[in-house]
């Protein structure tokens, strides 16, 4: 079995980060009230391009060592089925080879994240439990 350069404490808070980022739609509610009540609270589930979870996980990766943010785009794409576990060596090579700086933008950009990184680590026989609060130190 491979090893992850990538902890599965710092997987599991962007899973969570992402699945809260997942949940978000596009901006509907062009007649949003003086406060959340006044609008049903609609606008908590709107995309706005201002959201702080997006900053959050944006910060998060790019703390990240260039080992860890290879890993986690090759979680990504282990988890999307891209390939397998046995083929974990090419494609963590094709993480790396593809790296431009934007890895953030990169993962944002693929749709239920949080679940393809939880798949991810399945593969590798690592359980993620969404019971997490705190974030990771």
């Amino acid at each position: 079995m491979p090893e992850l350069a990538i902890s599965s404490d710092k997987v599991g808070f962007l899973i969570e980060k992402a699945r809260q980022f997942d949940a978000k739609d596009i901006e509907v509610d062009t007649d949003e009230g003086s406060n959340g009540a006044d609008d049903r609270m609609i606008d908590v589930l709107e995309d706005d391009g201002s959201d702080p979870v997006v900053k959050e996980i944006a910060g998060f990766i790019a703390a990240l060592s260039e080992d860890e943010k290879t890993d986690l785009v090759a979680l990504m794409r282990l988890g999307r089925g891209d390939a397998t576990i046995d083929e974990w060596a090419d494609l963590r090579r094709e993480a790396a080879e593809g790296n431009n700086g934007r890895t953030a933008r990169y993962l944002l950009g693929e749709p239920l994240l949080g679940d393809l990184l939880a798949e991810g680590l399945e593969e590798f026989g690592i359980e993620w439990a969404d019971e997490r609060t705190t974030p990771v130190h």
